[in-house]
């Protein structure tokens, strides 16, 4: 029996099909309008923060290339009441004149010892402090740790003076007897300037975020093998750190570089002043030389401008593995 086909169910089906087909032609038509929508929009948005992170580094810099181009203005031209954007000379010589005024070879010579041995200091001991938080359970951990995030909250203009007490009247140094009495102790010695900044609390605070981090089972896997705890933290864990070792490093070393009110305190000698003292030479009563005094800050601030050019990259990475915000 041959079955009858109707010409009116051939055009309903027909119909169907193409309406099928047109519904979804449709459908990709309006995805591909959201998405070159959502495409316009990113590009929009990008564009937007493009400009605003120009103008937010170009604030940002702004103070630098001012003070680079004061350090080569004349004295005239900066006190002129129309002083120009850019510098109607070029006057290079003011850093020739700067370090013949002052010995910026000591000064720069004295920052570069306080960084860099604050710098191995903070390194070793700031590390070990953290790894024992983070790794190793004691009692008492957590008062510890308590007291060293505490000492993070009190500024340093609250403790400069005990710490100077505390300097000045070290048992058995610099003429002092038993009791401190006496002598000068460590004022105007590199004991001063070197011993108060071996380790900070908020390196410590650092190093136990990156322990953290790291897989306890590492060390475990060691203790079982018989390696000894420093052996497990030197050659097992320390090396899972290496970014935090790099951003501990940079800023121990700016703030060893830039030391300025500490070495005031504990300071009178030439030999020992830094290079953010030597800069004061600039400031006398009769007035400031701003060309020498930019000068000198010019070249004060390469060493460190230099250093985070070649490592931002480490140190800010180094700051999201340690968690902080």
């Amino acid at each position: 029996m041959t079955d009858t086909v109707f010409p009116g169910t051939l055009d309903a089906s027909a119909g169907t099909e193409q309406g099928a087909a047109e519904r979804k032609a449709a459908a990709r038509t309006a995805k591909q309008a959201d998405k070159r929508s959502a495409s316009k929009k990113r590009r929009i948005s990008r564009a937007a923060l493009t400009v605003l992170l120009i103008v937010v580094s170009f604030v940002m810099a702004l103070p630098f290339v001012w003070m680079f181009l004061t350090s080569v203005r004349s004295s005239p031209e900066i006190f002129s009441s129309d002083m120009p954007v850019w510098p109607a000379e070029w006057h290079w010589e003011n850093f020739t004149v700067a370090l013949e005024r002052a010995p910026f070879g000591i000064y720069a010579r004295n920052s570069f010892i306080i960084a860099v041995v604050h710098t191995i200091s903070n390194l070793v001991l700031g590390s070990m402090a953290g790894y024992a938080l983070a790794k190793i359970r004691f009692k008492g951990s957590s008062v510890i740790f308590g007291f060293i995030l505490a000492s993070m909250m009190i500024p340093f203009y609250a403790i400069v003076i005990p710490e100077f007490l505390m300097i000045r009247f070290v048992p058995f140094a610099g003429g002092n007897d038993l009791f401190g009495q006496g002598g000068t102790g460590w004022y105007d010695t590199w004991w001063a300037l070197l011993i108060p900044g071996l380790v900070s609390p908020f390196n410590i605070f650092l190093f136990r975020q990156f322990f953290i981090s790291t897989p306890t089972e590492l060390m475990e896997a060691a203790r079982i093998d018989g390696a000894s705890e420093a052996r497990t933290f030197v050659q097992i864990m320390a090396p899972l750190i290496r970014p935090g070792m790099l951003t501990v490093a940079l800023l121990a070393f700016e703030a060893g570089w830039n030391n300025f009110l500490w070495p005031l305190l504990v300071t009178s000698s030439t030999n020992l002043r830094t290079i953010q003292l030597g800069l004061s030479v600039f400031r006398q009563e009769a007035g400031t030389e701003f060309n020498l005094l930019m000068a000198g800050t010019t070249m004060a601030a390469v060493p460190m401008i230099v250093m985070f050019f070649f490592f931002q990259k480490q140190f800010v990475n180094g700051f999201v593995g340690s968690g902080l915000k």
